[in-house]
């Protein structure tokens, strides 16, 4: 089957969702994911934005292995 719709959410975007990255400072690349860094909302690329995931992960994650480790 034909995939008709896919991509048809940023097609309404300027230039497709395409920019700078904010964080990354690479051009051309999509920019969808809308992310509050500083208290600023940017719009920033998936890689940066699985980058910010897994370091707020890792954040949550290092206090509890040192208390476990402690013990």
């Amino acid at each position: 089957m034909s995939k008709n719709h896919r991509g048809a959410g940023i097609r309404t975007l300027p230039q497709h969702g395409r920019g700078k990255c904010p964080i990354c400072g690479k051009e051309n690349i999509k920019v969808l994911f809308e992310k509050e860094v500083d208290g600023n909302t940017l719009n920033i690329c998936k890689f940066c934005n699985a980058n910010l995931k897994n370091k707020a992960r890792n954040a949550v994650a290092a206090p509890a292995a040192t208390e476990a480790a402690a013990e």
